[in-house]
C-alpha cells in the first residue's frame, strides 16, 4: 500500500510538473504568483527548444524580405516592445496600426493582441508573420526557407530529433523562448518576499496606487487579463475600434487589452497607439481626457482626479515595478552562440 501511495505521488508530481512547465527549472513559478493558464504538457519546454525559438525569434528570415525579426518591435531592453515609434513598423517602410505590446509573462495570458484576436500563444507568432504591414509573410514560406537554410534542420534535429521543419513545431519553439520572458524580479516584488522596504513616497504612491489602480491591474501580474475602454478618444486617422473588430460585438467598441504595468517604465509609448509619451500624460488623461461613452468601463465614469505630488507618488511606485535583470538578462538576449542566418540583399 505504501508503495502504490509513493508511485501515486510521484505520477501526480510528473503530470503537475508538465502541465506548470518543466522538471528541470526551465520554468519556475515566481513565490505566491497563480498557477500559468498555459498548458505545458501539450509542449514540454526542453533546453534545445526554447534556444531554437530565441534563434527564430533574433532572425529577420521569418519576414518576407529578410529584413524585419521577432525582436525589430520587441526589444529586450525595453521590456519587449519599441520605444522609437508610436505604432509598429514593417518590411519596405510599413507602419502598423498599433504599437506593440510588452512581452511578459505570457504564460499567464488568456489572449493575445490588443483587441484578444488570438487565444493561444502557440499561434500568436503568425499574426506578425503574416501581416502585410510587419513581416509580410506566410508560415509555409517560412518553413521552405528555413528548410533551405543551412544552420536551422541541424538546430530542428537538435531540437525534435527530426531535421524536417514543419510549421508546428517552428511556432512552438518560438512559443517556448516567449514563455521563459519571467518578470518577477522588481523592487516591488523584493518588498513582497521582506527583502527590501518602499521609501516612504513609493509607500505613499502604493496606496495611491491600491485605491484608484487595482481594478484593471491587478496584482502580481498587473493586470485583469480584460478588454476596458479606458475613455480614450477615437483616432480619426486610425479607426481602430479594438475588440469590436473580433467580435462584432458594439458593446465591445474602444474596448482594448488592459496591459501589465510591469517595466512600464521603459514600455513608453503607451496605450495601444502609443499616442502618450510618458506616464505623466497618462495620469493626466485619467484625470481630465476621460471621454464618456456607452462602453466605458464603470471604474472610470469618474475621472482619477490627483495633485501633483500625489502624480510623483504614485510614479514613484511604478518605478518599483521595473526589473533590471530581466531586462539585461543575457539569456533573453541576442543569442551569440547561434550562427543566425544574415539578412539577404
Amino acid at each position: 500500500m505504501n508503495c502504490l501511495k509513493i508511485v501515486s505521488v510521484c505520477l501526480l508530481f510528473i503530470f503537475v510538473s508538465s502541465f506548470l512547465g518543466s522538471k528541470d527549472g526551465l520554468f519556475n513559478i515566481p513565490q505566491n504568483w497563480p498557477k500559468p493558464i498555459y498548458n505545458f504538457s501539450k509542449n514540454p519546454l526542453t533546453k534545445e527548444k526554447i534556444e531554437l525559438g530565441r534563434a527564430l525569434f533574433y532572425d529577420p528570415i521569418l519576414s518576407q524580405n529578410n529584413t524585419i525579426s521577432c525582436s525589430g518591435c520587441h526589444s529586450q531592453f525595453t521590456a519587449f516592445t519599441h520605444v522609437d515609434h508610436a505604432l509598429s513598423h514593417g518590411i519596405n517602410d510599413r507602419i502598423g496600426t498599433r504599437n506593440a505590446p510588452v512581452l511578459i509573462n505570457l504564460a499567464w495570458n488568456k489572449r493575445f493582441m490588443w483587441d484578444g484576436a488570438i487565444n493561444h500563444l502557440d499561434v500568436q507568432a503568425l499574426a506578425p508573420i503574416s501581416h502585410s504591414d510587419e513581416m509580410g509573410s506566410n508560415i509555409s514560406e517560412v518553413v521552405t526557407k528555413l528548410q533551405h537554410s543551412k544552420i536551422y534542420p541541424p538546430l530542428f534535429f537538435k531540437a525534435f530529433g527530426d531535421s524536417l521543419i514543419t510549421g508546428e513545431n517552428t511556432l512552438k519553439c518560438i512559443s517556448q523562448f516567449m514563455l521563459t520572458l519571467v518578470s518577477a524580479n522588481s523592487k516591488y516584488d523584493s518588498v513582497k518576499r521582506n527583502e527590501s522596504s518602499f521609501t516612504k513616497q513609493e509607500e505613499n504612491g502604493y496606496k495611491i496606487f491600491n485605491k484608484n489602480c487595482t481594478s484593471c491591474h491587478i496584482e502580481p501580474l498587473f493586470t485583469n487579463q480584460k478588454f476596458e475602454n479606458n475613455g480614450l478618444p477615437l483616432d480619426l486617422e486610425l479607426k481602430d475600434f479594438g475588440r469590436m473588430k473580433v467580435t462584432q460585438n458594439p458593446n465591445d467598441s474602444l474596448k482594448f487589452k488592459v496591459p501589465t504595468l510591469r517595466n512600464i517604465e521603459f514600455s513608453y509609448p503607451y496605450m495601444h497607439d502609443g499616442r502618450f509619451k510618458n506616464l505623466n500624460s497618462v495620469l493626466d488623461h485619467y484625470g481630465r481626457g476621460i471621454v464618456k461613452s456607452k462602453t466605458l468601463a464603470l471604474q472610470l465614469e469618474q475621472p482619477i482626479v490627483l495633485s501633483a505630488n500625489e502624480k510623483v507618488d504614485l510614479i514613484s511606485f511604478l518605478l518599483t515595478l521595473s526589473d533590471k535583470k530581466f531586462l539585461f538578462n543575457p539569456e533573453f538576449g541576442y543569442p551569440k552562440n547561434l550562427l543566425l542566418s544574415l539578412p539577404k540583399d
